[in-house]
């Protein structure tokens, strides 16, 4: 019997990303047998743990940094939340992890080529001064090249020219997918959670980020909001298409390098202007910045924040909802009943779901310790503590949060709230977060 083993190229790519997916259990199970074996030849336990995590963060580093899709973005996310694990653990992790948040492995430059003649046009090259084939920093669904821009001045402009992958969007969607399936799970897991609006959005928010032309919009409205700030810098638009965008390009310190071996000085200030950004950018463009990953920050020579990357973004158009800052109030000055009722309407608990309101404030009082005081130093340490906190299943936090549900509306505000407090924990940033609080966030100051 005679099989066809012709396959399309889609198909082909969908079995390679599952089976690299599926690898990296089976990877780490493997790992774990050889540190099994080890152990009863001997050797000891903490340097099998310390080869095991090390040889399976750079497994999941290069499986995550090859599929360049929503398991990409998934990397990221895991590479910002490290600052809460344990640090024996965290420490392996740490580097590869990072990684992700500014490289993954490249496109060749004959495909890169290809997408600019689809996008600008098969005379793409006179557009340039001069294109730089290798890559300048890659991430989840493109990657971005150095290049000067042809203008009336001689020595023409210096832009960074992002492009999309080729079949990104199928990818992420397929990703967004497999995502859907694990609903039932959540059920599980999160009792009070409504499951399938809240994926319904996310879905909606990230198909977003593959149109460029959305992005240059909104990046458009900030750099307009922002324009002659000085705290924040938010670089312009040159050119866009559906997978292609051109914008001004910025030099200065990666926030990477910043949370690597930064001064006390630049850290302070890198965590101050990142959540002067997360709060100021409703109440003045309208947009959240919903993308708080190192990569896309470099703090300036002028000391201002330079901020990139505009493709996933929450349109706020009155400023973060009043709820968020009126609840937070209630809740620093121990208003336990009236934050129930609050909670309860904002869609946070069910009306069907009993909770008792003393409970739902000690649950919620430590995480806002921050904005409690004039000051506040954010650790590694005090994620850490809050993370175990939340994560035990025998403390009564776990139990209650298990009641708790996220109104879809909130979705990008929670997703950006958690990947900001996970970089402040990198930085381990000292600040007056409660200035910026009181400032921004409407409904905190009374």
């Amino acid at each position: 019997m005679r099989f066809n083993c012709e396959v399309t190229d889609i198909p082909r790519r969908a079995v390679s990303r599952t089976v690299r997916l599926a690898a990296l259990p089976i990877g780490y199970a493997g790992r774990a047998a050889l540190g099994l074996g080890k152990r009863v030849t001997g050797i000891a336990s903490d340097v099998v743990s310390a080869e095991l995590q090390e040889r399976t963060a750079e497994h999941l580093f290069s499986v995550l940094g090859q599929l360049k899709g929503g398991a990409m973005k998934f990397g990221q996310a895991l590479s910002v939340f490290e600052a809460a694990l344990p640090e024996d653990l965290a420490a392996p992790y740490r580097q590869a992890l990072t990684k992700l948040q500014e490289a993954a492995p490249p496109l060749p430059a004959a495909t890169v080529h290809k997408v600019l003649a689809a996008e600008m046009g098969p005379q793409w090259r006179k557009k340039f001064v001069d294109f730089e084939d290798t890559p300048a920093a890659a991430a989840s669904i493109g990657q971005v090249h150095r290049a000067v821009w042809k203008t009336r001045a001689k020595a023409g402009r210096r832009v960074a020219v992002k492009i999309q992958y080729p079949g990104a969007g199928k990818a992420l969607l397929a990703d967004l997918g497999q995502l859907s399936r694990l609903a039932g799970l959540f059920r599980v897991i999160q009792p009070g959670l409504d499951v399938k609006p809240l994926l319904a959005e996310l879905k909606a928010r990230i198909t977003e980020e593959l149109d460029y032309d959305l992005e240059a919009t909104a990046q458009r409205e900030f750099a307009t909001a922002y324009k002659g700030d000085d705290e924040i810098y938010i670089p312009e638009v040159v050119s866009s298409a559906p997978r292609v965008i051109v914008t001004e390009w910025i030099d200065g310190t990666p926030m990477s390098q910043i949370i690597a071996s930064g001064t006390t000085e630049q850290r302070d200030r890198a965590g101050y202007l990142m959540s002067t950004l997360h709060f100021s950018g409703p109440a003045r463009a309208g947009l959240l910045h919903a993308d708080p990953h190192p990569g896309n920050f470099r703090l300036l020579s002028d000391g201002r924040l330079g901020v990139m990357d505009f493709g996933a973004v929450a349109r706020l158009p009155g400023g973060h909802p009043e709820p968020i800052g009126r609840l937070t109030r209630l809740a620093l000055a121990g208003d336990a009943k009236e934050v129930l009722v609050g909670l309860r309407d904002a869609g946070f608990v069910k009306a069907t779901v009993d909770v008792d309101a003393d409970a739902v404030l000690e649950y919620l009082r430590p995480l806002l310790e921050p904005i409690a005081a004039d000051e506040f130093q954010f650790t590694r340490a005090w994620l850490r503590a809050e993370a175990a906190r939340l994560a035990n299943p025998r403390g009564p936090a776990f139990q209650l949060g298990k009641n708790l549900n996220l109104p879809p509306e909130y979705l990008l505000i929670h997703r950006v709230t958690l990947g900001s407090i996970g970089v402040l924990c990198q930085l381990e940033a000292r600040a007056s977060y409660r200035s910026v609080v009181e400032r921004w966030l409407p409904g905190f100051a009374e």
